[in-house]
């Protein structure tokens, strides 16, 4: 073999074993790049290891402590898991013994659990579904239950969940309530009748007993001497007083009786009022231009206004009577004043003022119903009412009307 040939090889063998050593410097990085990355994926694997306990642990006790009780079924209705709190209200141990959900809906309500069950499956979810489920011991109860399908990886539902909370006791609450607001609204439309007939039976000998005092006076009338004149002029007084009292009993049974609602211009009923009511002359009644439209009766709105400007002038002894109506609007009522510059009313009388047959003044043409009748009518139309007052002053009635 020639030199040259022999050079040749001598270069070809020196360049494999350096880049032999090269790639030998590379695998022995590489080794060591890979031994550095498996411990960090040990650790990484250990602390996701830690973290997955953690967090089940935790669930675990999330499930296991909710008050409600947390069912999970498949998507066959078969129950896999109940929770305490469900194995407390329905008596079973799923564990132990098999169940499906049909077997605890009450017979009436299955054609509405099915449809619930179908939204469920379409919608993924369903909220606030109330009916009546049978426990292990066939006792009734009324549940209110939130669900929700369970997805897998690829987002396919593979269960559902739901927390269920036992309403029994709402329920029944609920019931009694309805109970007696039918048993009260019979009894408030028999004792409105009572009053219509009593009125009516009351009314009928006042009358006649009213033409019969006003006939003695017109055949004896020239042999009456003055004291019996005034005897008789007493009777006639107090049978209108009783004719007023049993109108105001009427109007104060039948004040928060509802009726169809229409809109009611104030303007027209102060107006009416204005026109229609006795104001002395040295009273003047302001009235508030642009005045509201509101819901109601309008009947009602009248006896409002007028029972509270009727007492406002009983109740002035100024040589200059003033009664003021303004109002002012908030969001979702108006607020309305009937302000006067009478006698005023010491404040250990304002709630004992709104009270049946309370005056506080023995005054004849004073039945003590005309407030209580304004507040029965503000209270039906969920208002409230109140005043400020300054013995000798005046007063200030304050009322709400929602829109």
């Amino acid at each position: 073999m020639s030199q040259e040939k022999i050079d040749i090889l001598t270069r070809s063998l020196k360049r494999e074993k350096a880049a032999r050593k090269a790639a030998e410097k590379i695998l022995e990085d590489k080794s060591r790049e890979l031994y550095f990355l498996s411990d960090e994926l040990k650790d990484s694997n250990a602390k996701l290891e830690n973290l997955l306990s953690e967090k089940s642990s935790e669930l675990k006790g999330v499930f296991e402590n909710i008050l409600d009780a947390y069912v999970v079924i498949d998507l066959f209705g078969n129950v896999l898991k109940f929770n305490d709190a469900a194995t407390n209200m329905f008596g079973y141990d799923v564990e132990k013994e098999k169940l499906n959900v049909v077997d605890l809906i009450f017979y009436d309500d299955i054609e509405y659990a099915m449809a619930s069950f179908g939204n469920l499956q379409r919608d993924g979810y369903f909220k606030n579904y109330s009916a009546r489920v049978f426990t292990k011991t066939r006792e009734v109860k009324w549940v209110q239950i939130n669900a929700t399908l369970i997805y897998d990886g690829k987002n396919m539902p593979v269960a559902a969940q739901g927390i269920v909370r036992d309403v029994t006791q709402v329920k029944l609450l609920e019931e009694q309530k309805e109970q007696i607001l039918k048993k009260l609204e019979k009894s408030n439309a028999e004792l409105y009748e009572y009053a219509h007939v009593v009125s009516h039976d009351l009314k009928s000998p006042l009358r006649t007993i009213d033409a019969l005092i006003s006939w003695i006076r017109s055949d004896n009338m020239d042999k009456f001497d003055e004291d019996t004149l005034q005897n008789i002029d007493l009777i006639e007084t107090t049978l209108e007083n009783m004719d007023k009292l049993i109108s105001n009993i009427l109007n104060y049974s039948s004040a928060d009786s509802a009726t169809e609602e229409v809109e009611v211009d104030l303007n027209k009923v102060l107006d009416n009022i204005s026109k229609t009511l006795f104001i002395p002359e040295n009273i003047e009644l302001k009235i508030a231009p642009n005045l509201p439209t509101v819901n109601g009766d309008g009947t009602k709105f009248q006896q409002l206004f007028q029972n509270l400007i009727s007492n406002a002038i009983k109740f002035n002894d100024k040589e200059n009577g003033l009664i003021e109506i303004e109002f002012t609007e908030e969001t979702t009522f108006y607020q309305f004043t009937v302000k006067d510059n009478g006698i005023g009313i010491e404040k250990e009388f304002h709630d004992k003022i709104f009270k049946v047959f309370q005056s506080l003044t023995k005054r004849e043409d004073s039945t003590g119903i005309g407030l209580s009748i304004v507040k029965k009518i503000v209270d039906l139309y969920k208002g409230t009412i109140w005043l400020e007052s300054t013995p000798q002053l005046g007063t200030t009635f304050y009322f709400t009307i929602k829109k």
